[in-house]
Parts: C-alpha cells; structure tokens; sequence
C-alpha cells in the first residue's frame, strides 16, 4: 500500500484533520479527522510503501498493545483509508 498524493495532515484548531492538495483530490464531502494512533501511523508511512504488518510495528512500537489486536486495527483502518481513497494497493 501507499499513500496517495496530494494528501497533507494539518493540525487546524487542535485537531489532526488530513487535507487534499491538487484539484484532482478535491472532495468538500468528506472531511477527514485523524485520532492521534491514525496520525502517528500518516506520518509515518505517507512517504513510503507500507503493509498492515507495517502499520501493526509502528503501533506495537508506540502503544501498549498486543501484536493480535495491533494487527487487526491496522488491517482495519488501512480497508478504511482504501475506502476514502486516501491510499492506493
């Protein structure tokens, strides 16, 4: 997986709030407002191929979670990033 471009997280009144740059990422119907798991994962894999195992080490790493439930969140909000067509397979 990757991340697409022209997507920029951006800190606006205290909220973690991911914003389209470019014309062909426009779409004022959807605003998307990270927690703060959701924004350290961004950060750090928008720049880089990444897989579910990736995003799970990064939590694992960050919180105090089990690889199970680490592994099944990530493969959970990677199908929701898919389905905001903020990330490409």
């Amino acid at each position: 997986m990757k991340a697409k471009k022209g997507f920029k997280l951006r800190d606006v009144c205290g909220e973690k709030i991911l914003l389209a740059e470019g014309a062909e990422n426009i779409d004022f119907s959807n605003i998307i407002c990270m927690n703060a798991s959701s924004a350290y994962l961004w950060e750090n894999l928008e720049e880089r191929e990444f897989t579910a195992e990736d995003m799970a080490k990064l939590l694992t790493d960050q919180y105090e979670v089990d690889d199970a439930t680490a592994l099944a969140d990530a493969k959970a909000l990677a199908d929701q990033w898919y389905s905001y067509g903020i990330i490409e397979l």
